[in-house]
């Protein structure tokens, strides 16, 4: 994803992206369990690495998840920036062209690690 405004089609990519049973869950594990390196994550979700390994590609292409090397790790974690972008966009439109009046249903998402 891009800083600022998303083009329809980085959304549709990052909505692509998670619409899959496993790339979904990698995210939600994400959003709840903060940053976490690969091992610790496949754990969590009961994946072999080749698994998740395919599935953060996708996520990582759509923007949605960064990672980071830290000595033989890697640390992946939710891009809250680009996923806010997302929501922005997906709410552009809401009530008319007037986001303001729905905004208190649709806060920025905060980091939570």
């Amino acid at each position: 994803m891009t800083d600022g405004a998303l083009t329809t089609s980085q959304a549709v990519g990052a909505l692509s992206a998670l619409a899959n049973e496993m790339r979904l869950d990698i995210f939600r594990a994400l959003v709840s369990g903060g940053a976490m390196a690969a091992g610790e994550l496949a754990a969590r979700l009961g994946v072999g690495p080749s698994t998740l390994s395919f599935h953060l590609k996708d996520l990582r292409h759509a923007g949605l998840v960064t990672s980071r090397k830290d000595g033989r790790r890697v640390i992946y974690a939710i891009d809250f920036d680009a996923f806010n972008t997302m929501l922005a966009f997906l709410i552009d439109e809401c009530c008319g062209g007037r986001p303001g009046l729905c905004l208190d249903a649709f806060k920025p998402v905060k980091t939570c690690a």
